[in-house]
């Protein structure tokens, strides 16, 4: 690997990469992995790991299986030779991996992605896949089931072995043989049955004898008997050997017929399979594809290292080739200065790659085509080098290699010889650099690198923050401002005589002790602020926080109103439910007292009807009333009521007049509007008015109020499709409504059919002592169905 991106540690970030890869042949791709100098391919390799995390992140990983690479065994079938059960197991198992990918991609659904083709080009082969796995067992062991003469040969081994077993299981269970055996068992030597036998008594069983124990104590005899049997399983064992022979040549022979389109497939799984891997290796840092130009500029938000310990790491924001193309960052050793150049690089090469970067959304890298950094001792002892000259013979050929497509990293720019000329050094390469267009990242200790970037435009200083309190670094970076070493604060804190920390400042230059001065206020300054920023973020919280507070309130609120809704409906529900079966109560009373109008005592028992119907009536309404009754309090009416009086019924605010006196339970009767009813004295109060109530003429003693317009009553009533009864309660209804209203002229609409609704009417108005005359309509008016009604 190249020693630049070695040098940023890629070649670790690659190895963790190709943990996540599931074949070898991906892992060696990954680690093979070369970071792209060219923007379309870095956005397409991009554009295939975000389609990867995506993919993953709706449906899982795909399953690859145990995928070999059998390209090798494919390659010689195809030859001609027979392949081994072993390597036939393997193609089996990767054909098994190329058909779970291609069907779990079948299974993403309204996911069009830019891998698509890629999983499209899979051809599953069933075919192939099923009959190795059917044939072959194991990786010793072919199926009964491979060929119809395989089957037979092993079922006549059985047989042939089950008689041998039979005949030596009778011998050593005779009572001549147990003398002469050592145990009673059968057992096999050479392919062959046969029984254990004590030598001095090998005489007593004739037979073969094919092998001694190790101690010359027991004999292993094949019986007479069994030669023939015994003959006949080898035999059978010589035709088992070539028909699996034969089978695994014809299966090889198969399977090299599908040699190319195997490894084609094998090639496509094992870009999946990377690609996939870039994808979890994202999940696991957490990290995100950022976008990507070749301007040269980057900007990292969030940025972290991906080899430090996700818990520990301090991310970093870092911005370069925007308004300036250099930044000198500078600060106390292990402050995080070398990470800082560390993290700008390998992001750099990660994403050139096609890895996600761990950092936030709104970032955004530059693809360079040489990313050129000089980070770490290079001193070579062959080479007789030493620091310092190791550092200077690679930053001689990274000034031969940079240009305006390079992005140079240098760490501790100008250390190891004499600070002055180190510092003279790498301001002069520094320039050089510039003036060939690279991007550079440089750290160094140098004050003169400070005054450089202060006074150079396109040079930019960062520092990295140390807590001189605690003695520690924050490892956080901070562009624009540059650093402090920090030397005699940190000696004077371990306790070093502070007489000798002020001589020490007192050598120190003025112009030094000038820039230190500069820097401490900056930095000063800077705190200040960020304390500002921090109290204008936490009030920007309580903020947040109170209008959550509110939105969740007013959310409570809503449920409250729709449950309280809920529970008026069901409230409501109940009442009409109730209310029904009493108006069905009431109907059938009236049907019964219908019946008996002939009677006696019919008129006596018709006025208690109305009187109890008018009862119920009012309960019904008072039932349904929404209006909340209100508190009667100690109201006393100021003199006894008197017919005319004008009165306001409090429960329903609304005003009346007295029509008769109280009664003996101390009910009113009082007219509101068109509607007459009676009230409780306690619900009345006496309105005070100089408005004169004067009696409308005719029966019953109406009063109105001339002050106020009465609101009019229907001239019309329509009662087709009404039954006699319901049709004649309506008649009643409209007639008593027509009186309140001064009504002199009435129409009521019952329709021609038979006439029975007609004739019933007619018999009815006869009896009304309200109305004057009736008859029929004239032409234009409806005719006969419709009666005109002439009131008193």
């Amino acid at each position: 690997m190249n020693k630049h991106y070695r040098a940023l540690e890629l070649d670790k970030v690659l190895e963790l990469l190709a943990a996540q890869a599931t074949c070898e042949d991906a892992a060696e791709a990954a680690r093979a992995l070369q970071p792209s100098p060219y923007l379309g391919e870095v956005q397409r390799l991009l554009n295939d790991t975000d389609a990867a995390f995506c993919l993953m992140a709706k449906f899982g990983a795909p399953p690859f299986g145990d995928v070999k690479n059998v390209s090798n065994a494919l390659r010689r079938a195809q030859a001609g030779a027979m392949l081994t059960l072993p390597e036939l197991l393997r193609v089996a198992g990767t054909l098994r991996g190329i058909r779970s990918v291609a069907e779990w991609h079948s299974h993403c659904e309204g996911m069009g992605t830019c891998l698509d083709d890629r999983f499209s080009s899979l051809s599953p082969n069933k075919y192939l896949e099923d009959r190795i796995r059917t044939t072959v067992i194991s990786e010793d062991e072919i199926s009964d089931q491979a060929s119809p003469e395989l089957y037979t040969i092993r079922r006549k081994m059985r047989a042939a072995s089950a008689r041998v077993r039979d005949q030596l299981d009778k011998l050593i269970h005779s009572q001549t043989a147990q003398k002469a055996l050592q145990e009673p068992i059968v057992t096999i030597r050479g392919g062959r049955f046969v029984v254990p036998v004590k030598a001095e008594h090998r005489s007593a069983i004739a037979g073969l004898v094919h092998d001694t124990s190790s101690s010359g104590a027991t004999v292993f005899i094949e019986p007479m008997g069994a030669v023939e049997a015994n003959n006949e399983i080898k035999v059978l064992e010589s035709q088992e050997a070539a028909e699996i022979e034969r089978i695994v040549r014809e299966l090889s022979a198969d399977t090299g017929s599908f040699a190319d389109a195997i490894i084609g497939d094998y090639t496509v799984l094992v870009g999946i399979d990377l690609i996939f891997a870039k994808a979890r290796l994202g999940y696991q840092m957490k990290a995100i594809v950022p976008k990507v130009t070749e301007d040269g500029h980057s900007v990292l938000h969030r940025a972290r290292h991906p080899l430090i310990n996700p818990q520990k790491v301090v991310p970093i924001d870092v911005e370069l080739g925007g308004s300036f193309d250099t930044l000198v960052i500078t600060g106390p050793n292990t402050g995080g200065k070398t990470v800082t150049l560390k993290t700008i690089g390998l992001l750099t090469l990660m994403t050139m790659c096609g890895l996600m970067a761990p950092m936030r959304d709104g970032s955004r890298l530059s693809v360079f085509r040489t990313v050129l950094a000089d980070i770490g001792d290079e001193q070579s002892i062959e080479q007789s080098l030493s620091t310092f000259s190791a550092h200077m013979t690679n930053l001689i050929r990274i000034l031969e290699d940079a240009d305006e497509h390079s992005l140079v990293l240098l760490d501790e720019l100008g250390a190891g010889t004499d600070p002055v000329e180190g510092a003279a050094l790498a301001t002069a390469m520094i320039e050089r650099l510039r003036t060939q267009g690279a991007r550079i990242a440089a750290t160094t200790h140098y004050a003169e690198m400070k005054a450089y970037a202060i006074q150079t435009e396109g040079v930019e200083n960062g520092s990295c923050e140390f807590d001189v309190e605690s003695l520690r670094p924050t490892y956080r970076l901070m562009v624009g401002v540059p650093g402090r070493s920090n030397a005699f604060a940190i000696t004077e804190r371990l306790g070093m005589d502070p007489s000798v920390v002020q001589r020490a400042r007192s050598l120190v230059s003025g112009d030094d002790r000038r820039l230190e001065d500069v820097v401490v206020v900056l930095e000063e300054k800077r705190l200040s602020l960020e304390k500002e920023l921090q109290e204008a973020k936490e009030a920007t919280r309580a903020a947040q926080h109170a209008n959550e507070t509110a939105r969740e309130q007013l959310v409570a609120l809503q449920a409250q109103k729709e449950q309280e809704l809920d529970h008026a409906k069901n409230e409501a529900r109940r009442v009409v439910e109730r209310a029904r079966r009493d108006a069905e109560e009431l109907i059938a009373e009236l049907d019964a007292l219908r019946r008996q109008r002939n009677s006696a005592d019919f008129l006596k028992k018709a006025v208690a009807a109305r009187s109890q119907l008018r009862s119920r009536l009012n309960k019904l309404e008072d039932d349904i009333d929404p209006v909340t009754q209100k508190a009667h309090g100690a109201y006393q009416l100021p003199r006894p009521l008197v017919v005319g009086d004008e009165v306001l019924i409090v429960d329903i605010d609304k005003s009346a007049v007295v029509t008769a006196l109280p009664d003996a339970g101390g009910k009113v009767e009082v007219q509101a509007g068109i509607i007459r009813t009676r009230v409780s004295q306690d619900n009345l109060r006496l309105i005070e008015t100089k408005t004169a109530l004067t009696p409308k003429q005719g029966k019953g003693g109406v009063y109105t109020d001339v002050s106020r317009s009465t609101r009019r009553a229907q001239t019309e009533l329509d009662l087709r499709g009404q039954t006699i009864d319901e049709a004649l309660l309506e008649v009643d209804r409209f007639l008593d409504n027509a009186r309140l209203g001064g009504i002199d002229r009435l129409t009521i609409i019952h329709g021609k059919g038979t006439g029975a609704l007609r004739a019933a009417v007619h018999a009815h108005l006869k009896s009304c002592p309200g109305v004057k005359s009736f008859r029929l309509g004239l032409y234009g008016e409806g005719e006969t169905g419709v009666t005109i009604v002439e009131m008193r």
